[in-house]
């Protein structure tokens, strides 16, 4: 009979997938070791039963006889009272014959087998060994290796190799050899114990080894990269380093070193799998070279970052591996520097492949319990919002962080929430303008193209035409609509996030973070919002369970909704004025002042951009409470608020009333009335700016004698331009001395420390370095206490 299974052909070879052949391969390879087990078991059950028969020994004639004497004398007693006369002399015969035989005799009588049983088994044990097929002796298996075909004037000629298969002996040798070695290696002397300075020059010694290759394998790498993916392997391999003498720094270093790399090596692109019909194109050897290189290095940047998120899952679970090279505090160390190469990865390679993943793993880790782990994630975030112009991945992040937020029932650090704060989501408000910003490139009319060109012409120009209008469009249109939409639905998740917040928890610690991603992405919302969302505002502010800078970011929130879309609104938020009206004066006086840049900004939006719905009666009075406020607080702040002033009475200009001292109308000033319609400040004086003429700050000063003349825009009195040209904001940050204390050393200020002692405070602004210039020029340097005094009477100590 025919075997009908045929060779396959080469063609056949050439269509079938790699995938098929090497799983083919991998059943025969598995296959012949399943059958070489199981005969090397069936050898070992084969010796133990030869070594079993050739142990047991025949036991001697004499011996027997002396054993068994009486049980023969017994049994021929038996035999002799058997009745003889039943049994016929041709049987006896026999018996006896049978008797002298030695076989019968010597044969083993221990075993309960009968005289007939070889007849019944048909072989013995040694029998059925010796008849076994000798396959020990036979050549090993061959395996055919398909290389690379000839093509002949007769046709294409497929080549073959024989690839030997180890046979089963050899694999034997190998385990006797192994079993010899463990065998040799239990005999070996123990090793003499090395000192400590031993052990740390051996250490450093393996340690310099390790760096050292390490240098020599990413050299290789950088200098040819699509030649070296096997190094690269090799280079991942060292992330599980087992010697416990340098484990924990090897594995920091090649995890840096493979960040390093793959930053320097990935494509600008992302990498996708190639399909099954590009699988079997035929291509040229320099595209098939680059596809070989782009799949081994996604496979390797996939193990690589799976490396990275075991060892934080092994860090977060406290799970030591089953070798223990490496403690759980040294764990530690470890998953921070996995958590730095995925910060850096995130933030350099937006644009490459398991980008997304490396979002879920990091999102997370912001809310960590560890402050540098959480710290790490905060800014990679940060930075990734920055850079991202398009939004595509601000996008993602956001999904992931709402994702976190609600399934943390709300349970997770302001900071994850405050990252929203770093959003470029401005484009927003391009929606309106995209026309006007996109350049109209002029088309010739009808009448020209007939007046000036020929038929042909006009054919070929409409055409033109055409396609011009078409680029424009891919151009600037479809990117402007796709980064408004992406935009669009980042927003909408940051609104759902924090209306959720402000719903079911008012009380939790993330409602700072609301407010002021409110008071920042106010102009954004949707105008049917609106009034929902101030009357939760001035039900937060009237339950007085807020601090005071959350109540302050209540109050911008609403005023940056009314100052946008609000304006179509006929709304008086009367009640958020009179709230920080009465709460002006709350300000702490002696610490940093860090809530005084949300006055002023509060200021800016209520009183200079609301200027047409802001009564007279109202700016008399925050400019009162304001100049009052400036007594007590820092200088920095002072200089805001009187620069908020400035611009208040500029704006309105009625106000340069409370210059004088007559009185204007009936009534007396109530300073301590909440109101500010109601506190008759016209009636009253701007006394405080003669104080502030007094201050020890020399920029308050300026300010106050500016005021006190009428804040003139020209003329002697008027302020210098980077004065008057920036807002009460950015000069509060300008003169900010946030952890910095003026101490002058009184009593070691000599006159050859003077130009050192003034050029080492590089904090100080100039109008007070030239204040201490004139106090030191004037007084008697080397006289510590007359200096002290003279410092004493000019308020400046």
């Amino acid at each position: 009979r025919k075997n009908k299974k045929r060779v396959p052909s080469f063609r056949k070879l050439l269509k079938t997938s790699k995938v098929k052949l090497d799983n083919k391969l991998k059943n025969k390879q598995f296959k012949q070791q399943s059958n070489a087990k199981k005969y090397r078991k069936e050898q070992r059950k084969l010796r133990q039963a030869v070594k079993d028969v050739t142990s047991r020994t025949s036991v001697p004639l004499e011996e027997y006889k002396k054993k068994h004497a009486a049980e023969r004398k017994e049994e021929e007693e038996e035999e002799e009272a058997l009745p003889l006369d039943m049994m016929d002399e041709d049987d006896l015969k026999l018996m006896e014959d049978l008797a002298q035989k030695a076989s019968f005799v010597t044969r083993d009588l221990s075993s309960s087998e009968p005289i007939h049983a070889k007849k019944r088994k048909q072989e013995s044990v040694i029998d059925r060994y010796e008849k076994m097929p000798r396959r020990m002796q036979t050549e090993p298996e061959k395996e055919l290796i398909h290389l690379l075909p000839i093509k002949d004037k007769s046709g294409i000629i497929p080549q073959t190799m024989e690839k030997p298969v180890i046979s089963v002996a050899q694999n034997e040798e190998e385990e006797d050899a192994e079993e010899m070695e463990v065998v040799e290696e239990s005999s070996e002397e123990p090793q003499p114990v090395l000192t400590t300075d031993e052990l740390l020059i051996q250490r450093r010694r393996k340690l310099q080894e390790k760096k050292m290759h390490i240098a020599a394998l990413a050299a290789a790498i950088l200098s040819d990269p699509e030649n070296s993916i096997k190094k690269l392997k090799e280079l991942r391999a060292m992330l599980m380093e087992l010697d416990p003498n340098v484990a924990v720094i090897v594995r920091k270093l090649v995890m840096v070193s493979l960040m390093e790399i793959f930053k320097d090596i990935t494509p600008s692109y992302k990498i996708r799998p190639l399909t099954e019909a590009e699988k079997h194109t035929k291509v040229r050897k320099e595209t098939q070279k680059l596809r070989e290189f782009e799949e081994g290095l996604v496979s390797q940047y996939k193990f690589y970052l799976e490396n990275l998120e075991q060892t934080v899952k092994d860090w977060k679970q406290r799970k030591l591996k089953k070798s223990n090279v490496i403690s759980l505090k040294a764990y530690k160390g470890l998953a921070e520097i996995a958590v730095k190469c995925l910060c850096e990865l995130l933030v350099v390679l937006p644009h490459f492949n398991f980008h997304n993943n490396i979002i879920v793993l990091i999102v997370p880790l912001m809310n960590d319990a560890s402050k540098l782990i959480s710290e790490m994630c905060c800014e990679a975030v940060k930075k990734l919002f920055k850079q991202d112009k398009l939004g595509s991945v601000s996008l993602g992040v956001v999904k992931v962080i709402s994702g976190l937020v609600k399934s943390r029932n709300y349970d997770v650090r302001p900071e994850v929430l405050k990252i929203f704060l770093h959003l470029r989501i401005k484009e927003v408000e391009v929606k309106k303008d995209t026309e006007d910003i996109t350049a109209k490139k002029k088309f010739m009319s009808y009448k020209e193209k007939r007046k000036n060109l020929s038929r042909m012409q006009r054919k070929w120009k409409k055409a033109e035409e055409k396609l011009e209008r078409e680029l424009l469009e891919a151009e600037a249109s479809e990117s402007k609509e796709k980064k408004l939409k992406l935009h669009t639905e980042t927003l909408n998740i940051v609104f759902l996030t924090y209306f959720r917040i402000l719903k079911k928890v008012q009380k939790s610690p993330l409602l700072p973070a609301v407010l002021e991603g409110l008071a920042k992405f106010a102009h954004l919302i949707n105008v049917e919002f609106f009034d929902d969302l101030l009357v939760v505002l001035h039900s937060l502010i009237s339950s007085e369970d807020l601090s005071y800078r959350e109540s302050l970011h209540c109050v911008l929130t609403a005023f940056h909704i009314l100052s946008g879309q609000g304006d179509v609104l006929n709304i008086d938020p009367l009640k958020f004025y009179s709230h920080l009206y009465r709460t002006l004066f709350r300000l702490h006086a002696g610490a940093t002042n860090d809530d005084m840049v949300i006055v002023l900004q509060c200021l800016d939006v209520m009183l200079t951009k609301r200027r047409k719905q802001v009564s007279q009666q109202r700016a008399l009075a925050f400019i009162k409470r304001l100049s009052t406020l400036a007594l007590h607080v820092l200088p920095n702040s002072s200089v805001g608020i009187l620069a908020t002033n400035r611009i208040l009475m500029q704006t309105f200009p009625k106000t340069d009333l409370l210059l004088d001292n007559e009185a204007q109308g009936s009534g007396l000033y109530l300073p301590e009335l909440d109101e500010p319609e109601c506190c008759n400040a016209q009636n009253t004086a701007l006394w405080e700016l003669h104080a502030l003429r007094r201050h020890y700050h020399p920029t308050v000063q300026k300010f106050a004698d500016h005021l006190i003349a009428g804040a003139p825009a020209e003329g002697s009195e008027a302020l210098r331009p980077d004065l008057s040209r920036r807002s009460g904001t950015e000069l509060f940050e300008t003169y900010n001395m946030k952890g910095m204390t003026f101490n002058p050393p009184v009593a070691s200020v000599t006159p050859r420390k003077k130009d050192k002692f003034l050029q080492g405070d590089s904090f100080l602004n100039e109008d007070l370095k030239e204040l201490i210039q004139r106090h030191l020029n004037e007084a008697a340097v080397h006289r510590p206490l007359d200096f002290a005094k003279h410092l004493k009477e000019s308020s400046l100590s």
